[in-house]
């Protein structure tokens, strides 16, 4: 009779197919195989977030009388509530730089190629969508630092020609960040977002899954030696989880993330108030435009420049690749470089300004 019940489930849940899926995957091993161990650093990560904010959900409470109570609550009085909320915040911006390496490694190693192109669409999309997630958790604890970062990020979101006005209405509720502004970004940032980066999640790890590992253009597949993904790669790559998970702990243990102050409406801006790390080089960008440019608002016209860097950026698998279908290496290695080079030395400017 066990014997018949497992034989019941394996074939309702497709058991078998899956585990044949399993013994045919391989990953191909060369001098650019610990590049696609990011991939999995980013999910894991993102299964941390789950966990850790699913934990916060049962104390934290979205409004403005409650929010930055039931925070301090956490930490103060919850058991562990402190180390639970300093790993999830740790995570999240691990997360968000890893999810930025493991990006470049795809363009450095030109896996944008065909037919990855709309695994490539897929994974920027969720590279948005971990910048958001970014943005609206900013808010909820309510403190002093969040609530004037966010509103300089809807204030700039409102400055987009023709849809701003009303895209910082939507974001904000009203005119000004308050209540209805809490309610709203914690909505996205526990249910809206996650929804929308499940199904993205599951349909980026399928294209995966269907097309393969990317090998780099200079390495001949001929010479090219592969090995299983379960158990061997697959357990590397828990090994690798294990050191990650060792870095979080440490972090939050050491560095626990700090609440601040309560935000106060009427009280004036912090001195040096800037957003988080992965907005800052935008944002010192946007500081070192003149008010105009020509007959141009400069603000505009650097957010009309990050569009469009976004937008090519998004669509480098259509002229990343000459006509042939192979990778244009060094026009597309060089525009990485510039654009690492940018953000990291916008980033430290932004600190140090």
């Amino acid at each position: 009779m066990k014997a018949q019940a497992i034989d019941w489930f394996k074939e309702r849940l497709g058991v078998d197919a899956i585990r044949e899926v399993m013994d045919h995957k391989t990953v191909p091993v060369h001098s650019a195989t610990r590049w696609y161990y990011f991939g999995g650093i980013t999910l894991f990560l993102f299964g941390i977030q789950v966990v850790t904010g699913t934990l916060l959900l049962f104390y934290y409470r979205p409004t403005v009388a409650e929010g930055f109570d039931s925070v301090r609550f956490i930490m103060t009085r919850a058991d562990f509530g402190w180390l639970i909320r300093s790993i999830h915040s740790w995570s999240a911006n691990l997360l968000i730089f890893v999810a930025f390496v493991h990006m470049f490694s795809v363009v450095f190693t030109h896996a944008y190629r065909s037919p990855r192109e709309l695994t490539w669409g897929s994974g920027i999309a969720l590279a948005g969508l971990m910048l958001g997630f970014g943005f609206s958790g900013y808010l909820l604890p309510w403190n002093q630092i969040s609530y004037f970062a966010t509103k300089v990020g809807t204030d700039v979101a409102g400055s987009v020609p023709v849809v701003g006005v009303a895209i910082a209405r939507i974001l904000r509720g009203g005119e000004d960040v308050g209540a209805a502004t809490l309610t709203r970004f914690f909505a996205l940032h526990v249910m809206v977002l996650p929804m929308i980066t499940a199904a993205l999640i599951a349909l980026h790890v399928l294209l995966v899954q269907k097309n393969g590992m990317s090998t780099p253009p200079w390495i001949a597949a001929s010479r090219v030696r592969h090995m299983k993904f379960f158990p061997n790669f697959f357990l590397r790559e828990v090994m690798v989880w294990y050191g990650v998970l060792a870095i979080l702990g440490a972090l939050a243990a050491i560095f626990p993330w700090e609440l601040g102050e309560k935000a106060d409406p009427f009280a004036s801006a912090p001195k040096g108030i800037r957003p988080e790390w992965y907005f800052l080089a935008q944002f010192y960008t946007l500081k070192l435009i003149p008010s105009h440019v020509w007959i141009f608002e400069g603000e505009l016209l650097g957010i009309a420049g990050f569009g469009a860097v976004a937008l090519a950026w998004a669509l480098l698998p259509a002229w990343g690749v000459n006509r042939a279908g192979q990778a244009r290496t060094r026009l597309v290695t060089g525009a990485g470089i510039v654009l690492v080079a940018y953000l990291a030395v916008f980033t430290v400017l932004g600190y140090v300004k």
